[in-house]
Parts: C-alpha cells; sequence; structure tokens
C-alpha cells in the first residue's frame, strides 16, 4: 500500500512521472496515466456523488418539511399541539416516522447489493414522493401520522444503500471529501427548504388548500421527478460499473476495483451469507461507531424538527424570518463541512474532527440558549448547525476507514443508520412543548451528546493505537477474517 513518500508511478509505457497526492496514485503497474486516472476519478464523483447529493436533499427536505408547514398553519388546522399524554401530537408524529424507518433499515443494504442501486434507489424515492403527495390532502392528524409511518418504510433503504455503494467506490482516504460533498449537498439545499416552503405557502387558497398543503404536494411531486432522473444518472456497484449508461468501460472499471483492492482488499463482492453479516456485531467497534451517529443525529434531527420552531417562540422572529433565517446557518454548515472533509482526508485523521466538531456545538449551545440577545443567540444557532451537520459525514468516513470486508461493511452501514434513526427519535423528543419558549432540558441533553461523542472517540482512538502498536510488532493481524486478509491494515485515528 502507498504512502505519502511514494512519488513515481511505473506505467506500463515504461515511463516514470512525477504522481500527484498518493490518494490517486499508489505505486503498481497500470495501463492508465496519472492524468488519465484523475479523469476517472473525477467522472465517478460528478456521477455518483453528485447524484446521490441530489436524492439525499430532496430526502432531508421531505423528513424535514413538518416543522415548516406546522408553522405554516398545519398545527392550528389538525390540532398537534394537544398533549397526548405528556408529548404533543406533533411530536408523535415526528417521531413515528423513524419507528419503521430504523426497522427497514435492516434488509435494505442486502436488497440494494442484489436488486442494484439503480432500481432500488429510484423506486424508493418516486415512493415516498406520492407518499409526501398525499400528505397535502390529510385532513386530521391519524392520517398525517400513518403516513409518516409509510415514508419511514420508503425512506429506510435510502441513506445505507448510499453510504454503503460509496464506500464501494472510494478508497479509505479518499472517501472523507466524498461523504462531506455528499451530506453537504443535502443539508444546504435543505437548509434552503424554508425559503422554498415560504414561497409555497403563498399559494394558499389556490384550488381550496391551505399554503401549508401545498409545501408537501409541490415538494412530494418534486421528489418524483427527482427520482426518475436517478434512475436515469445513478451507477451501480464497481464491479458492474460498465452496465451503468454512458460511464465507465470494463477497463475503467477494473481499475476502480483494483485501486480499492490494493487499499484495503474488499472490492470483489463476496456471496451472502447471514453468519458473516451477522458476525459483525460481535465487535464493540461497530457499536461505537453507530453511537457517534446517534449522538450527532439527535442533535442534527432537533434542529430539523425545531429550529423554525425555536426562532418563533424563543427568539421572537415573524413566521417567515424565521423560515428564511434557517437557510444562512446551514450554508456556513455546508462551508465547514467541505474544509473539515477535505484537512481529514489530506491529513489521514478522524477522531479529531468528530471532537471539533463537538467543540463548535459545546460553545455553540449555551450562546444559543442563553444569551440574551436575540442577535447573539442567533450566531450560536450557526455554530451548532454547522458543527452537528458535519459530524455526519465525518462519522461516517470514522465508521468506513476502520472496517474491511464486503458483508461487515453492509452491516455496519445498517447499524450505523439505524442508529442515526434512532437519534432522530430522541431529537423529536429532545425540545418539549412544556419546555418553551426556553427550552433548557433540551439544550441538555444536546450538550450531553457533544460530550458522550468525545469521550467515544478518545477511547476508540486509544484502542487503535494500541492495536495499530500490536500490529506493528506482528502480534495481530487487524480486521481479519478466515476468508479475507491482508497485511499491512492499521486503523485511522
Amino acid at each position: 500500500m502507498a504512502t505519502e513518500k511514494d512519488t513515481t508511478i511505473t506505467t506500463q509505457r515504461g515511463d516514470t512521472e512525477n504522481t500527484p497526492p498518493p490518494s490517486y496514485e499508489p505505486e503498481y503497474e497500470c495501463e492508465f496515466t496519472p492524468a488519465e486516472q484523475r479523469k476517472i476519478i473525477h467522472r465517478v464523483d460528478r456521477r455518483l456523488v453528485i447524484t446521490l447529493g441530489v436524492l439525499y436533499c430532496i430526502s432531508l427536505i421531505d423528513r424535514g418539511n413538518l416543522s415548516t408547514a406546522n408553522i405554516a398553519g398545519m398545527s392550528v388546522e389538525l390540532e398537534l399541539g394537544v398533549l397526548e399524554g405528556n408529548v404533543s401530537r406533533y411530536s408523535i408524529v415526528s417521531l413515528l416516522f423513524f419507528i419503521t424507518y430504523i426497522l427497514f433499515q435492516i434488509p435494505s443494504t442486502p436488497l440494494a447489493r442484489k436488486v442494484g442501486p439503480r432500481i432500488y434507489c429510484a423506486v424508493i424515492v418516486i415512493s415516498w414522493g406520492a407518499v409526501m403527495v398525499g400528505m397535502g390532502f390529510v385532513q386530521d392528524w391519524k392520517t398525517l401520522a400513518a403516513l409518516r409511518v409509510i415514508l419511514g418504510v420508503f425512506e429506510a433503504g435510502f441513506f445505507p444503500a448510499c453510504v454503503y455503494l460509496l464506500s464501494t467506490w472510494y478508497t479509505r482516504y479518499d472517501v472523507g471529501k466524498r461523504y462531506s460533498v455528499f451530506y453537504m449537498v443535502g443539508s444546504f439545499v435543505s437548509g434552503c427548504a424554508g425559503i422554498m416552503a415560504f414561497g409555497l405557502m403563498q399559494m394558499k387558497g389556490l384550488g381550496n388548500l391551505s399554503g401549508w398543503r401545498w409545501i408537501f404536494i409541490i415538494e412530494g411531486l418534486l421528489t418524483i421527478v427527482l427520482g426518475v432522473g436517478g434512475y436515469l444518472f445513478l451507477v451501480d456497484f464497481p464491479d458492474k460499473a460498465h452496465k451503468s449508461w454512458n460511464f465507465l468501460n470494463e477497463r475503467e472499471g477494473k481499475f476502480i476495483m483494483d485501486r480499492v483492492d490494493r487499499d484495503r482488499g474488499d472490492a470483489k463482492p463476496e456471496p451472502f451469507a447471514i453468519g458473516k453479516f451477522l458476525r459483525a456485531g460481535l465487535d464493540f467497534k461497530v457499536w461505537g461507531y453507530a453511537m457517534i451517529l446517534f449522538n450527532s443525529t439527535t442533535l442534527t434531527y432537533s434542529l430539523a424538527f425545531f429550529l423554525p420552531i425555536i426562532l418563533v417562540q424563543s427568539l421572537r422572529f415573524s413566521i417567515g424570518a424565521a423560515q428564511c433565517l434557517v437557510a444562512p446557518a446551514y450554508a456556513f454548515a455546508a462551508i465547514v463541512m467541505y474544509v473539515t472533509g477535505w484537512i481529514s482526508d489530506k491529513y489521514r485523521t478522524r477522531g479529531p474532527i468528530i471532537i471539533f466538531n463537538m467543540v463548535l456545538c459545546l460553545i455553540g449551545l449555551p450562546i444559543m440558549g442563553f444569551a440574551s440577545s436575540p442577535a447573539v443567540r442567533y450566531f450560536g444557532v450557526f455554530l451548532v448547525t454547522a458543527g452537528a451537520n458535519s459530524n455526519v459525514p465525518a462519522a461516517m468516513t470514522y465508521q468506513a476507514n476502520n472496517i474491511r470486508g464486503q458483508w461487515k461493511r453492509a452491516f455496519c452501514s445498517v447499524t450505523l443508520v439505524g442508529f442515526g434513526g434512532i437519534g432522530g427519535i430522541a431529537g423529536s423528543l429532545v425540545f418539549r412543548e412544556q419546555d418553551s419558549p426556553g427550552y433548557r432540558n433540551g439544550l441538555y441533553a444536546c450538550i450531553t451528546c457533544c460530550l458522550l461523542n468525545i469521550v467515544i472517540v478518545i477511547a476508540l482512538s486509544i484502542t487503535f493505537w494500541f492495536q495499530n502498536k500490536k500490529a506493528d510488532r506482528g502480534e495481530v493481524e487487524l480486521e481479519y477474517t478466515d476468508e479475507d486478509s491482508q497485511p499491512g491494515f492499521r486503523y485511522t485515528l
């Protein structure tokens, strides 16, 4: 495996050339020149990362537009502020989505591998778009809750399939930037969804429908259109890339598989076996990665569901201003997300990036919750939004770098995203109606999640450091399986 010291590459033409950064050209026999290799990688970036990012943005918009519709009149019309026990109907509607979202993730990755990501992702995107349109015509909160349950069924398979698909195309030190761009496109555009929702609200009265109903209807139709586009442009796994329309040929696909194989030795698909799939659950590190994403998504979903409400009730902004003021915070988050992803790949470090993001949140949460000036508290929103959202691709990269094997990777995608969904349930309950307008208990819960993430990363980093030292001394073989081994694998701290 290449190191930072590699400076030349030998091609079949016999030439010796200076190489670009080592993430592209390790030292090996290759029929493509370094420039040709970069072009192939960039072609994959444009076709895969951007397409998935666009589809993910509509996914985030569709699961998060509940908050914008809520302050646009849905809460009054469907009586969502009424308490059922100690929980508001709005919180019930929010969290029911995540029950099916979590349960149906279990078969998602094997299904994506079996059916192929193009067909699989297109079908579920179009299906949840149809559900979104239906939400624009509900007449009571129970029907809305039922449709949210169905929405969870269809959305369940999308994110783990994306995480798994991206991990099969890139080497360990290429994937950080790609995860960041994928999530950055989604989170930034979804952050601008409040502005779009404000515009759609102005359709109030058209067709005798309320403005909040048009938010669901128009965004649902847009989802269906993008689902069809996803089928046309999304690509399959690397071993079948040459079958995708107007994409790589067999030689180029083999180049992608060879570079991934040299990096971690698991590019070739293995036959599915339930034992191999479930055996990954015996590794405690898998659950550490999942807990990092759980704590991170508790923050991101609490912001997605309640930030517009907090801006109105706590910071005293108008409804229109609250919907529009969400966007700048997500734009700032996109910048932080890409910069930290770039640094993470360049310096081959993962854990410190997660800790940095959590420190941003730990600075921003007290400012957002306790400062006296609304303008200063709004500045705190920027820090929290940036740190929480940047941590999602950082957690995905941390996990992807430190596992090997096709089916362990598939199992980890399911557990990672599943715990992310559980974080969505927690995020739905963090800011309770009875705690308004200060929402102090929700702030304390978010601070606890940040601190717990820092503890987990430190514990895993210490474990990785000791295990790498043992491997350097030849005492252990890291991430070894009976079917697959790769001498030289080391954990990324």
